[in-house]
């Protein structure tokens, strides 16, 4: 397979994916707002944290500590709409778009029609939030039809295009950008929106965990198994469950076997790099467990669980995408000729 296709296929679906967790965590945030709201706006800035992005925010807008940057207006224009900031709703559809665009040919017409309609609904309320951002009705509404499109295109990718090993590049690249996601949002409420010891169990803290729970679709099942909010808990159902779609064993145990099947190798046995690191990484996730995370640091290991995906990332690109580039220089050499 050209890597030019396992490349496209492997990014529209890491961008759809950040884009669907984008609309998770503003959407929440609103539920939170009501629930605790802060004048200061410091519920925020965790928001531009979790996308890694507060040096341009800043950049753009001025200092985090400063009650009038950290804004709803701000940081929603800058996480939705703002086509400077490349992790954007808006900036990751137009990517996801143009590299569905690039593989017509390999993707069903279902999963480009839904990428367009997901592409166009956003930019149709960029357009409008430009306008007046206050004109948008029903905002929840709104990152429920988001989270919905995203729902669909994999759906409709499942449904209705070969599980070849396109496929599986587009699979790899949507739980490895899942598992990265998951592991942000907690270390974010752990580390830094509540760091006041004295307030851990109070009610506070129970609406912020409950608010991690609700960004990952998490709060239904987790309730089936532990029924009160415990952070422990919480910590353990995101990062260790094996069955929960959104926790990052799950995520990185589908990533393995996507890749396994990419290369041909049995689970257990790597012929590439990739495959070593995220074998390793999935033996990590396997045998330990929450006791030993938090005696060492909840903060460290999801520092170490973060370092991890960017290797596997790198070296992702590195194994399979690095050809695409030359690729593009053979062809253009040959139009010269």
């Amino acid at each position: 397979m050209l890597s030019r296709v396992a490349d496209s296929m492997y990014w529209m679906c890491r961008y759809i994916e950040r884009a669907e967790n984008t609309a998770r965590f503003i959407a929440v945030n609103f539920i939170l707002a009501l629930d605790a709201p802060d004048p200061n706006g410091a519920q925020w800035m965790p928001l531009v944290m979790v996308s890694g992005d507060n040096v341009l925010f800043e950049k753009k807008y001025g200092k985090a500590s400063d009650v009038q940057t950290m804004t709803k207006e701000n940081v929603m224009s800058f996480l939705m709409f703002d086509t400077d900031n490349p992790n954007s709703i808006l900036s990751c559809l137009t990517a996801a778009r143009e590299n569905a665009r690039s593989i017509r040919e390999v993707i069903s017409s279902e999963m480009w029609e839904q990428v367009n309609k997901f592409y166009l609904y956003v930019r149709d309320l960029a357009t409008q939030a430009r306008a007046d951002f206050g004109a948008i009705a029903n905002r929840f509404e709104m990152f429920t039809q988001m989270k919905l499109s995203a729902h669909l295109f994999e759906g409709v990718m499942a449904a209705t295009m070969s599980h070849n090993e396109a496929w599986h590049f587009g699979r790899l690249g949507r739980f490895l950008e899942r598992a990265d996601k998951t592991s942000r949002i907690l270390d974010v409420k752990y580390f830094i929106l509540l760091p006041d010891i004295a307030d851990v169990g109070s009610s506070l803290d129970n609406i912020q965990w409950a608010a991690v729970l609700k960004s990952a679709s998490a709060l239904e099942m987790y309730r089936k198994i532990y029924h009160r909010i415990d952070h422990i808990h919480v910590a353990n159902f995101l990062l260790l469950d094996d069955v929960f779609p959104r926790s990052v064993r799950y995520a990185i145990s589908r990533a393995q076997r996507s890749l396994s099947s990419i290369t041909g190798n049995p689970i257990g046995r790597f012929d590439t790099q990739p495959e070593k690191l995220i074998g390793k990484f999935n033996s990590d996730l396997e045998f330990t467990d929450i006791k030993e995370i938090f005696a060492t640091g909840l903060h460290e290991f999801l520092d170490d669980v973060q370092i991890k995906l960017n290797d596997v990332g790198a070296s992702v690109g590195e194994t399979f995408f690095a050809l695409h580039s030359v690729e593009i220089m053979q062809f253009q050499s040959q139009g010269q000729n």
